[in-house]
C-alpha cells in the first residue's frame, strides 16, 4: 500500500483545522481549497491579496502551484480545477482572469476540466480554488 503524504508548502501557514494543505498517495495529488491569502511570514498569516476578484483569484491560483509544486506537480499534471465563486455575477470575470492565467503559463498538455460553483465563504473571500493532479 502506497503511503500518504501531507503536502505544506512553506508559504502556507499550518491548517486551521484537522486537514492537510495537500495530500498526494502514489501519483494521485490533491489540493485543499485555497483562497487569495497572501505567504505566510514566519508561519503567521497573512491578509487577503486585495478586496478584488482579480487579485484573490491570481493569489489562490499561485497557492494551488504552490501545493503542486510541493508534490512535484505542475499545472500540465492538473486533471480537475474547482473553482468556488461567492457571486454569480463573478463568473464572467473569473472566466477572463481564469483564460489569460493559463495562457501565460504555456501548458503542453490539454487543460485540465474545470467546475464552478457558488458557495459562501467569509467575509471578503471571493473565491477558493481546488486541483486534482495526476503524476506519471
Amino acid at each position: 500500500m502506497t503511503d500518504k503524504t501531507a503536502l505544506t508548502p512553506a508559504t502556507h501557514t499550518t491548517p486551521p483545522a484537522k486537514f492537510s494543505h495537500g495530500v498526494k498517495k502514489g501519483n494521485i495529488l490533491q489540493t485543499a481549497g485555497q483562497v487569495g491569502f497572501l505567504p505566510a511570514v514566519d508561519g503567521r498569516a497573512r491578509a487577503l491579496a486585495g478586496p478584488t476578484l482579480r487579485e484573490q483569484t491570481l493569489q489562490a491560483f499561485a497557492n494551488v502551484q504552490a501545493i503542486l509544486e510541493e508534490g512535484g506537480a505542475t499545472w500540465d499534471d492538473a486533471m480537475m480545477i474547482r473553482v468556488y465563486l461567492t457571486d454569480v455575477d463573478h463568473f464572467a470575470e473569473m472566466n477572463e482572469i481564469y483564460n489569460a492565467y493559463f495562457e501565460e503559463q504555456g501548458l503542453t498538455q490539454p487543460p485540465a476540466a474545470r467546475t464552478t460553483v457558488y458557495v459562501g465563504l467569509p467575509s471578503g473571500v471571493l473565491i477558493e480554488i481546488d486541483a486534482l493532479a495526476v503524476l506519471d
